[in-house]
């Protein structure tokens, strides 16, 4: 555990034993703890590989208070999936009232300890201790991630028990703590899915799968936990805008303790009473929603079976879920769009390894407008774009011949930076765009691209909205906000209330930053289902380009390769498709397993649809 250490910590001995052909590490750090002296820093194990097993050792006999501590904290970040050896630390009373699952702490170094004593001795028959840190984050008991800050102090408090003479904890933090480098040991990120409640994508027949990214311990029957996870509902910050078609209550039928593929890559799900009698519909949507969870987990995976009160529900494969709802990874662009040396809008197939880009049809490609950025609906039928002078927008239909007709939108503002920011489409079909026109800023939604403008409520917000792309599950919207001269990354949740005969109110809720507060956003685009590409810059650093995760962590995937002087970025949800920038050198693109490669030197606004 080298890496989270508390600074100034001597080196201890190793304390750890690798039984290669077992799989299996022991955590026996007490063996060189000494009997007295101030509790350390909790060294953090170094990264294992994912089959590698990390196990715990129980308290030994005659451990003084400050080993115990320690041991505790190391048993913490052990594969034991019910915590059982970190109970051993514990009196029998705390073992029974101490929550692992409610919450995890994470701190940038593993946790230091203070002996809170004095007269440079032990008491005789109680000892407390004070863990401190730096927050990183929280994992909830919903096991949501949450980017945290400030300082970390909690007590432990020790007794010696009168009939073993033993010490144990018997006051201690709620849940676990842990340092960064076990956090990204012990856990992983996965989306678990859900539909969205009033989104539906293309004609309106398909509703819009929604990933919903959770953290579960990597090496403890993931399967398992993510389809329990997924029963238990979606996450409350995501919970107003989905639902499952999984009945209340639902969960695994009494007696399941493990879920595994068959060797059709087929899975079983038992479940309890209270899925039994679901519709077939509903069950297919039920099924598509554990497919669509376990695929990262499993990618082989081909087939759900859903059973409950011994008999079969339903039995989906992935082409059937695709059919029944519609994933943003799932749905595959034809082509990247920009704007050429004329202002004009031109794309180049997604599979086309040329440079020689084709007028796209329609006014906006073969007319006389130009323009200064585009956005193409995710069918891609339409074409927005707003003119040079950022004035005015324009929607046109992707046909040859067709009319381009009056602007659809007009800002007041008085200078180009003053007006309307690059439009982005939602799954709907409806058209985003911010006007920055200064004392009437304001995000507006054209309903189908047409109409009357609706004003968009963001409360929260602080700042200008320079940036805006909508999410492909259409409950999802990102904005880079400036304020103070720096740009800044949000994720905000669109909720919409939908009222008979009534145009809806539709408003942004519980605006998340997903950017260090040093940190300068110059532009972003999303990136998968749960998943942002980023360029952005540490004050007094070099722009670089990121992933970053909608709740604020970082996905376990390499960072696009280094390219300087990015203006903007374009990525689509399918991750098998390159990245495309603006940058010094014009358009280039980022194919999978290769360098960046120059496209057209005069280009500008490369947009994916959306």
């Amino acid at each position: 555990m080298g890496a989270d250490r508390e600074g100034g910590a001597r080196h201890r001995p190793a304390r750890a034993v690798a039984y290669a052909a077992c799989g299996v590490v022991l955590l026996a750090g007490c063996a060189s703890m000494p009997d007295s002296g101030d509790l350390r820093g909790v060294e953090s194990t170094p990264r294992q590989d994912t089959q590698v097993r990390v196990f715990a050792m129980p308290p030994r006999e005659d451990a003084p208070a400050a080993e115990i501590v320690q041991g505790f904290l190391e048993a913490l970040t052990s594969d034991d999936p019910h915590y059982e050896t970190a109970r051993k630390y514990l009196t029998a009373d705390a073992a029974a009232k101490w929550r692992p699952e409610w919450s995890t702490t994470v701190l940038e170094d593993g946790p230091g300890s203070e002996a809170a004593r004095s007269g440079g001795r032990e008491e005789t028959h109680d000892a407390s201790y004070t863990l401190t840190g730096t927050r990183v984050a929280t994992v909830d008991a919903q096991q949501s991630y949450t980017p945290a800050t400030g300082s970390y102090s909690q007590s432990v408090h020790l007794v010696l028990d009168k009939k073993t003479k033993q010490w144990r904890i018997d006051g201690l933090p709620p849940g676990v703590v842990m340092g960064q480098s076990d956090f990204q040991r012990n856990y992983t990120s996965v989306d678990k899915y859900y539909l969205a409640s009033n989104t539906t994508t293309g004609a309106g027949t398909q509703p819009a799968a929604v990933a919903d990214p959770v953290y579960i311990r990597r090496m403890v029957d993931p399967m398992t936990q993510m389809v329990r996870s997924l029963l238990n509902g979606p996450t409350r910050w995501l919970g107003p805008v989905v639902r499952s078609s999984f009945p209340s209550g639902s969960a695994l039928a009494k007696g399941v303790s493990s879920l595994t593929p068959d060797d059709r890559n087929a899975l079983t799900v038992p479940l309890n009473a209270k899925a039994a009698g679901v519709g077939s519909a509903q069950c297919a949507e039920m099924a598509a929603q554990v497919l669509f969870t376990l695929q990262n987990l499993a990618p082989a995976l081909q087939e759900v079976e859903l059973r409950a009160g011994g008999s079969q529900l339903c039995s989906e494969d992935v082409g059937e879920a695709e059919s029944l709802a519609a994933r943003g990874s799932a749905q595959e662009a034809d082509s990247f769009y920009f704007l050429d040396g004329e202002h004009r809008l031109v794309r180049i197939g997604v599979q086309n390894s040329g440079t020689q880009p084709a007028p796209v049809p329609g006014p906006l490609g073969e007319g006389d407008k130009a323009l200064r950025s585009v956005a193409v609906s995710r069918d891609e039928k339409t074409a927005a774009g707003v003119g040079i002078d950022g004035k005015s927008l324009y929607v046109g239909s992707m046909v040859s011949g067709s009319s381009l007709g009056d602007p659809v939108l007009t800002s007041a503002g008085k200078t180009e930076n003053d007006r309307l920011t690059t439009p982005s489409w939602d799954a709907r079909g409806d058209l985003w765009v911010a006007d920055r026109a200064t004392g009437k800023q304001r995000l507006l939604l054209l309903e189908q691209a047409r109409g009357e403008p609706l004003e968009v409520r963001t409360p929260g917000l602080d700042g200008r909205i320079e940036a805006v792309r909508v999410a492909a599950d259409g409950v999802r919207i990102a904005l880079v906000v400036a304020k103070n001269g720096k740009g800044s990354l949000y994720v905000g949740r669109i909720e919409r209330d939908e009222k008979t005969g009534k145009r809806p109110a539709v408003s942004v809720q519980e605006l998340r930053s997903l950017t260090p507060a040093s940190e300068e956003v110059a532009a972003m685009s999303w990136s998968g289902d749960s998943r942002l590409v980023v360029v952005g810059q540490e004050q007094g650093g070099v722009q670089q380009m990121r992933y970053v995760q909608v709740d604020g962590s970082t996905p376990e995937v390499p960072a696009p390769a280094a390219l300087t002087g990015v203006n903007e970025i374009a990525a689509s949800e399918d991750d098998e498709v390159p990245l495309v920038a603006y940058s010094a050198d014009g358009i280039v693109r980022l194919p999978a397993g290769a360098q960046w490669q120059k496209v057209f030197a005069k280009g500008t606004g490369p947009v994916y649809p959306g």
